[in-house]
């Protein structure tokens, strides 16, 4: 999956909490870029908790419309609990997708969904937040790619600096 790529869109998020959770998933999963629609995450934009900085190094974009806003190439991919969507442990990720996920006081809109290419839903009882949502998709993604780099390096990388624990 040298040419995967991994476009995230945000319809009208409810809180720059969930937004920067978001963009800390984006940087963890190698995501390509953030849009997102509406005023709320504008007006808040300042309590963000992007603990790692990912807006830095992974555009995230205000834009007024998704759809207008689809990557070149790639796959429209509805994430909602929708009647007659795809479990996603049962969803095959496209190469090159742009993941919608819908705001947590309300939907993505029928527009969109009906231009999807597909509409998938993770199988819990009750949903999730927005920032957990994104999370499990994008892992799950990574997982079925099987392209996670698995290391020691990877795990002295990533992990707190006073975490010096080991397994015997």
């Amino acid at each position: 999956m040298d040419t995967a790529k991994v476009y995230i869109g945000l319809s009208n998020p409810k809180t720059p909490t969930n937004v920067g959770a978001v963009m800390r998933a984006a940087g963890c999963f190698l995501a390509d870029a953030v849009f997102y629609t509406g005023d709320r995450y504008k007006t808040a934009a300042q309590f963000n908790t992007d603990t790692q900085n990912a807006a830095t190094m992974i555009p995230l974009t205000s834009v007024d419309c998704l759809q207008d806003n689809i990557p070149e190439n790639a796959q429209v991919v509805c994430v909602e609990l929708v009647e007659g969507a795809t479990p996603l442990p049962e969803f095959q990720h496209p190469e090159k997708a742009f993941y919608i996920f819908g705001p947590e006081d309300g939907s993505i809109k029928q527009a969109v969904v009906n231009r999807a290419d597909a509409v998938v839903y993770i199988p819990a009882k009750g949903s999730l937040n927005l920032a957990q949502t994104v999370n499990v998709v994008l892992y799950d993604r990574m997982a079925k790619a099987g392209f996670a780099r698995v290391s020691d390096d990877l795990i002295r990388e990533a992990r707190d600096a006073n975490n010096k624990l080991k397994c015997r």
